[in-house]
């Protein structure tokens, strides 16, 4: 048991300095993320020196089950590239330019727009991509129009990590939990909308109180005008999300799983795209741009950080975890602890290990995977380190030499993602009484 916990300790704090101080290393031209690696490092190790059995991690790799990570990478990947080949064609940020142009002047009224547009998009797409789609074109657009981008920039990522929370597919942490809860999209559905109507407007009412004073004065720029040209793969895209959507929905009761229904869309939208392209004699543009900006990083990381998970549940490890945490308030317990653990170990190692903590509570599981669920998204509010979405965030900020530093992301965190926690929490335990 003590050499699983040494490995995996020393893998995790190693995981988040490299976040912190060497996000990447690189290699003649190509930049490699330092994160996957050492946790693939960690993961080598741990079966090197027996921590982890192969003949489980096998086992676990090859199993007929929701909690098959293979499955669960390949429905998150999925829904990803969809949402890529949607970006690729400017869809997001067509729509980003029409709710801008109706806000004219009023910072207040281009605020609530915004967040209200991320919202919407978030939930039927997946916070990563929203947060790569918009945080750029915020940033030209302040710099456009002489405003602060702070308010813009907070009420996107805010939007984006707390309304993933409604469906499945809006974030890869409730992917995995609820995949390995055996929770299907409608079940989950169920549960997850209220807690997370609350938490949005608690959301939304705190950044605006924080951000009023800023959002008081005019705008003098203008929104950017995007044009859609190719409006055909643009509506093959939005069809294929669309109905991908409504079979996840309805997976459950034809007996399809959601890895299936995902992989198929995404084999149906390339051959379309193919088609297209070469009637066209033109290179499928969007389906290379999804090829070339798919999350592979998050292949190596998964797996390598359910590996470690694997040791750990070999030695007893969860399963103590488990014992402390025990089945009264599991509500409480299970969602402020993965809120702060994900800022600790990041929010998806923090997943797959909550899930077997979880599935050694056997009568806590409801409630303390919705807990978890809502712990996990909230988390990326409170530091960069709470989620990849941060990171990559904060990444795109530096580009754009937008100054955010760590202790602006922690007041936000404070301001914002407390008060919106104990909402979420606290509508989750009084719908839970009442299911």
């Amino acid at each position: 048991m003590t050499l699983a916990i040494v490995i995996c300790s020393i893998t995790c704090v190693a995981m988040i300095l490299s976040i912190q101080f060497f996000p990447k290393i690189k290699l003649g031209k190509i930049g490699i993320d330092t994160y996957w690696v050492i946790t693939l490092v960690g993961a080598g190790v741990l079966l090197a020196c027996g921590g982890a059995s192969v003949k489980a991690v096998g086992d676990a790799f090859i199993s007929d089950t929701a909690v098959n990570p293979v499955k669960i990478l390949v429905l998150f990947l999925s829904m990803t590239v969809l949402s890529i080949f949607l970006d690729e064609l400017g869809f997001f940020r067509y729509l980003a330019g029409v709710v801008l142009r109706r806000a004219k002047t009023s910072q207040t009224k281009l605020f609530m727009l915004l967040y209200i547009t991320v919202s919407v998009l978030t939930v039927f797409t997946s916070n990563d991509v929203i947060i790569l789609s918009f945080t750029p074109f915020i940033c030209y657009f302040a710099k456009n129009a002489k405003i602060n981008p702070l308010p813009y920039l907070a009420a996107e990522f805010v939007a984006a990590n707390t309304w993933s929370m409604v469906l499945v597919i809006g974030n890869p942490t409730n992917i995995y939990l609820a995949t390995a809860c055996g929770i299907d999209f409608v079940q989950y559905l169920k549960v997850s909308i209220v807690p997370t109507v609350a938490a949005g407007l608690i959301a939304f009412l705190a950044l605006y109180l924080m951000f009023r004073k800023k959002l008081a004065q005019p705008i003098e720029g203008e929104a950017e005008t995007v044009v859609i040209e190719d409006r055909l793969s643009l509506w093959v895209g939005i069809v294929h999300l669309a109905v991908c959507t409504v079979l996840l929905a309805i997976g459950s009761y034809i007996n399809i799983e959601m890895w299936i229904v995902s992989a198929c869309a995404v084999g149906s939208l390339f051959v379309i795209s193919g088609v297209i392209a070469i009637v066209r004699r033109k290179k499928p543009a969007a389906m290379l741009g999804c090829v070339k900006r798919a999350p592979y990083q998050l292949i190596p990381f998964v797996l390598s950080m359910f590996v470690l998970i694997v040791g750990l549940n070999e030695n007893g490890v969860t399963a103590k975890i488990g014992e402390l945490l025990g089945s009264n308030l599991s509500v409480l317990k299970y969602g402020t602890t993965s809120f702060l653990a994900s800022n600790l170990i990041n929010n998806i190692p923090m997943s797959v290990l909550f899930s077997s903590i979880i599935q050694s509570g056997g009568g806590a599981a409801t409630s303390a995977v919705f807990a978890t669920i809502i712990g996990s998204n909230l988390g990326a509010l409170f530091t960069p380190i709470g989620a990849l979405a941060g990171i990559m965030w904060s990444n795109i900020l530096n580009k754009h030499e937008v100054k955010f530093r760590y202790i602006d992301f922690l007041k936000i965190g404070v301001v914002v993602a407390i008060p919106t926690l104990a909402a979420a929490l606290g509508v989750l335990a009084l719908m839970l009484t009442v299911i």
